[in-house]
C-alpha cells in the first residue's frame, strides 16, 4: 500500500482502454485546503484502522493459540480417557471371567453338597430302616409266646451265657461199634491200648481197633433275626386233635373281618407245640400282632388266644472246630462172623471188664458190615460232657 502525504498529493485518474489493463494519469492541479484535510482525516481514520486490525489480528492470534492449547489439552485428555476405558475393559472383562470361574466352582461346590446331602439321606433312610426293625425286635422282646418259669434258685455272680445244644448223625460205616463209658479215664484206657482181642469163644479170637470219636461242631454262630411281614406265632392254646385245631385257627384268621386274609400255611411247631400261620399277602400280619389277644372259637367255646410276631433267622456268620467225645469209642474192624446180637453182647462184656481196661458202659451201637447206621450225638450240660 502506497501511503500518500500532503507534499506529494496528486489527484490520480484511472482509465480503462482496449491495450492496458489501467493507466495512471496524475494531475497536476494542487490540492485544495479542504481537500487535505479530509485527506489526513482519511489517513488518521486508515491508521486507526489498521492499529485496530493489527490488535484484532494479534487477539486472533492469542485465540487461535489458546483454541490450540486447549484442544491440545482435550486431545490428550481424551487420549487418557480412552486409555482408561480401556484399562477399565479389561479390569471389567477380567473380573467377569473371575466371576464366572467363581460361578462355575461354586455350581461344582453346589453339586458336591447335593451328592453329599444323597448320601447322608440315604444314609439316614438306611439308620431309620435299622430303628425301625430294631423296634420291632424290641417289640418282640415284649410279646414273645408266654412259657411258664420255674424259681431254680440263685443265678450266682456269673453271667448266663447263651448256649446252644447240638444235633450231629454220625454215620457209621459197616463193622463198627460205639461204646460210650461211663467215666472219662476208662475210654481213655480203651484208646491207650489201642488194639483189642476179643474172645467170641474157647476157639475164636478177633482184633478190634479202639479209635475217638472225632465230630465238627459250631463254635461261633451269628443269626441275623428279623419279623417276617407274613407269618405269626399263636401260642395259650388248649390241647385238641392237632387237625382239628388248625382247620379252626386257619378258619378264623382267614376272615377280613377278625382282621385276617388269605392263609397260605397254617402248620403246628411240635417243639412248642405253637401254631406258625402264613399269610398270602404282607403286612396282614402286623395288624393282628398289634391286637395281641384274640378271641377265637375252639372245642366249642371262645377261647382267648395270644399272637405274637414270628422271626426269620438267617445265619451270618459260622464257625466250627473239630471235638473228640471224651467218653464214646469208635471199634472198628469188627468181623461178620457170628448173629449181630451175640456179637454185640460179647463185645460189651469184653469192655465192661476191668481186667481188659475197661468199665461201665452207658451206651452200645453195633453196625454190621454192608449196613448203614446213624449215630445222634445231642449236646448235654457241661456237667457231665459229651
Amino acid at each position: 500500500m502506497q501511503q500518500l502525504t500532503c507534499f506529494d498529493l496528486f489527484q490520480l485518474t484511472f482509465t480503462m482502454s482496449s491495450d492496458e489493463d489501467f493507466s495512471l494519469v496524475m494531475d497536476d492541479q494542487k490540492p485544495s485546503k479542504d481537500s487535505l484535510q479530509q485527506i489526513k482525516a482519511s489517513i488518521t481514520n486508515y491508521k486507526k484502522r489498521h492499529e485496530q486490525l493489527i490488535q484484532e489480528q494479534q487477539e486472533l492470534a492469542a485465540s487461535r493459540d489458546d483454541q490450540r492449547d486447549m484442544t491440545q489439552k482435550c486431545k490428550q485428555r481424551s487420549d487418557k480417557l480412552i486409555q482408561d476405558l480401556e484399562e477399565y475393559q479389561r479390569s471389567y472383562e477380567a473380573q467377569i471371567e473371575k466371576e464366572k470361574s467363581r460361578v462355575i466352582s461354586m455350581k461344582q461346590e453346589e453339586s458336591g453338597l447335593m451328592k453329599e446331602i444323597q448320601r447322608i439321606e440315604e444314609a439316614l433312610k438306611k439308620e431309620e430302616a435299622k430303628n425301625d426293625h430294631l423296634q420291632q425286635q424290641a417289640d418282640v422282646f415284649t410279646a414273645v409266646p408266654e412259657r411258664p418259669v420255674v424259681f431254680r434258685g440263685s443265678s450266682g455272680s456269673k453271667a448266663d451265657t447263651f448256649e446252644m445244644k447240638p444235633r450231629v448223625v454220625y454215620p457209621m460205616e459197616g463193622g463198627t461199634a460205639l461204646i460210650r463209658f461211663d467215666e472219662k479215664i476208662v475210654a481213655d484206657n480203651i484208646l491207650d491200648i489201642q488194639k483189642h482181642r476179643v474172645a467170641l469163644g474157647s476157639d475164636c479170637r478177633i482184633t478190634v481197633e479202639a479209635r475217638p470219636v472225632q465230630l465238627m461242631l459250631p463254635w461261633l454262630v451269628e443269626i441275623d433275626s428279623e419279623v417276617s411281614p407274613q407269618h405269626i406265632l399263636i401260642s395259650n392254646l388248649p390241647k385238641m386233635d392237632t387237625d382239628m385245631l388248625l382247620s379252626k385257627l386257619e378258619i378264623h384268621f382267614s376272615k377280613k373281618r377278625n382282621g385276617g386274609g388269605e392263609v397260605d400255611k397254617c402248620e403246628l411247631l411240635p417243639d412248642s407245640e405253637h401254631v406258625v400261620i402264613t399269610f398270602v399277602e404282607k403286612d396282614i400280619a402286623r395288624g393282628l400282632t398289634e391286637k395281641e389277644h384274640h378271641e377265637v372259637e375252639l372245642q366249642k367255646k371262645k377261647h382267648r388266644v395270644r399272637v405274637t410276631p414270628f422271626l426269620n433267622g438267617k445265619i451270618t456268620n459260622l464257625e466250627t472246630k473239630m471235638a473228640v467225645c471224651p467218653r464214646t469209642v469208635l471199634l472198628t474192624g469188627i468181623p461178620d462172623v457170628m448173629e449181630q446180637e451175640f456179637l454185640q453182647d460179647m463185645l460189651e462184656i469184653h469192655f465192661q471188664k476191668r481186667d481188659n481196661g475197661g468199665g461201665e458202659i452207658e451206651g452200645f451201637l453195633y453196625n454190621p458190615l454192608d449196613q448203614h447206621t446213624s449215630a445222634l450225638f445231642e449236646g448235654v450240660s457241661t456237667a457231665r460232657e459229651e
